[in-house]
């Protein structure tokens, strides 16, 4: 079995970018969303981009972006990925691939074994998905809020396309999560947080080391 690949998103600091690398993570995620606690723009994403080691990946996440957007994401951050985080359709998605050279992955919200049904329409156009919890009620935040799903709607399903696991992820519950669901991903924000969009080093490197020993 390969070793689960770890994101850590929501980074806005050169420190924290390294914090993530040197604990082993094999992405690291920039938000582009200003309701966020944890955005970015796309200037000091790019900057941030530099501070990158070689080996690591770089996510860039935006919601519902217009092409404008898109177009100036692509060309000023260059990310490894492009994550779709909002309502974009499978049209959207195609668009992008078509005008960069990044994966594309999508986030669904599942709520359901239903929402699990929606992920097939995005076989062949998205790289991966990434299977969040749905925001709180009264929450501007489509993720990064630190809710969980029922991880048994994994249980024996047959995924349609290459995908992670988001939502509530920390030190305390990654590995029980891997074991849980076999992701080949999982993906944290706010559950290495010592409060919204302050990312805690120590956190960070807790995470990193209870996934890969799952």
């Amino acid at each position: 079995m390969s070793a689960t690949l770890v994101k850590i998103c929501g980074l806005s600091t050169p420190e924290t970018i390294a914090a993530a690398a040197r604990s082993g993570a094999t992405h690291v995620g920039l938000v582009h969303f200003e309701p966020s606690p944890r955005h970015v723009s796309l200037e000091r994403a790019g900057e941030l981009r530099r501070s990158v080691p070689d080996g690591v990946k770089i996510v860039l996440l935006v919601v519902d972006p217009d092409g404008m957007t898109l177009a100036n994401a692509v060309e000023l951050v260059r990310p490894d990925v492009i994550q779709f985080h909002g309502d974009e359709p499978p049209e959207a998605l195609a668009l992008a691939k078509r005008r960069s050279e990044a994966e594309v992955w999508k986030a669904i919200a599942v709520r359901d074994a239903a929402s699990l049904t929606s992920v097939a329409k995005y076989a062949g156009i998205a790289d991966r998905v990434l299977l969040d919890a749905p925001a709180p009620e009264g929450s501007a935040l489509p993720g990064g809020n630190g809710a969980m799903f029922s991880w048994d709607l994994l249980k024996d399903h047959a995924h349609a396309l290459p995908w992670g696991l988001a939502g509530g992820l920390n030190p305390a519950n990654v590995a029980d999560a891997i074991r849980a669901t076999g992701a080949p991903l999982v993906d944290t924000s706010s559950g290495v947080e010592s409060a919204p969009g302050v990312k805690d080093m120590d956190k960070i490197a807790a995470f990193c080391k209870a996934a890969r020993e799952a």
